[in-house]
């Protein structure tokens, strides 16, 4: 077989990936930049330029969901990547019981977003609620949950994390467990304790796999409808509105080109957010 023989042999193989890629990827991306410059309906559109870009901006609820979707997003990132290392670190202990916690563990992932947001709608909900009632055993008032403005977006916060730990914890799991045994062997010899050996080896070791759950987690976060919508809707009033559930109500609403100029933003806004964290967390993994 000659040099083009096989470099065409080549491209016959990339070609149906290719297609793809243009077909569910490129070409949409293209189309939503365009048709985000229009004002249109499934069957006619009008140009009408940057006009949905300064209507987006000027929405009363923009400012709310953009301070709501960093607040979430910085809340369920943070405790996912330290609750996530803990569980890790138990799940790779010599503990009894281990390969059933850590089938309970990854369990939520395995359920569908929607109905867990519902499901945790019924049990939050402020007077038959199963939390109010055990609460209420115990001699304490529980609050609205996800009907109190100050702390519904915390509820949801905590529903999402419950939901996402699972798949953390297993990819910490993976790089605590390609960590060398003669590390711990040796630390072990010098008189270390189980606490030195997490602080000194399991943690700066593991720092691959932490920046993975960073970036994930906390594209994740932004980008963060379903569970909102499943939840609260966006209630009360703004208080959870994120940018993805402002779009949606502008999709609702009939305002197609105003949306997809929303996606368009909310594209920008999370690449622009997590390139530079991308290249901050692997500079400091070099370091390492």
């Amino acid at each position: 077989m000659t040099l083009s023989q096989k470099k065409m042999y080549s491209l016959l193989l990339l070609l149906p990936a290719g297609i793809i890629y243009f077909t569910f990827y490129l070409l949409p991306t293209v189309m939503s930049l365009f048709f985000s410059m229009t004002r249109w309906t499934l069957t006619k559109w009008t140009y009408i330029g940057f006009e949905n870009y300064k209507m987006f901006f000027d929405e009363t609820s923009l400012r709310i969901g953009f301070k709501n979707t960093l607040i979430f997003a910085v809340v369920t990132c943070g405790l996912k990547v330290i609750l996530a290392l803990l569980l890790a670190t138990l799940l790779t202990s010599r503990i009894w019981f281990k390969d059933y916690f850590r089938s309970m563990v990854f369990f939520p992932t395995l359920l569908s977003t929607i109905a867990v947001g519902i499901a945790f709608s019924t049990m939050m909900h402020p007077t038959q609620g199963v939390i109010n009632t055990g609460l209420a055993m115990l001699g304490i008032e529980g609050p609205d949950w996800l009907g109190n403005t100050k702390l519904a977006l915390f509820s949801v916060a905590f529903i999402d994390v419950w939901k996402g730990v699972g798949i953390a914890t297993v990819i910490y799991i993976a790089g605590i467990m390609s960590i060398p045994q003669q590390y711990y062997e040796a630390l072990k010899i010098d008189g270390g304790n189980a606490f030195r050996s997490f602080w000194h080896i399991t943690l700066p070791l593991s720092r691959p796999a932490m920046n993975s759950i960073i970036i994930l987690a906390f594209i994740g976060g932004l980008r963060t409808f379903d569970l909102i919508w499943a939840t609260t809707r966006g209630g009360p009033g703004f208080s959870t509105d994120l940018i993805a559930s402002i779009i949606y109500k502008q999709y609702q609403a009939g305002f197609y080109g105003l949306a997809t100029a929303g996606n368009v933003i909310l594209f920008i806004g999370i690449s622009v957010i997590a390139f530079p964290l991308y290249m901050f967390l692997n500079r400091r993994e070099v370091e390492l």
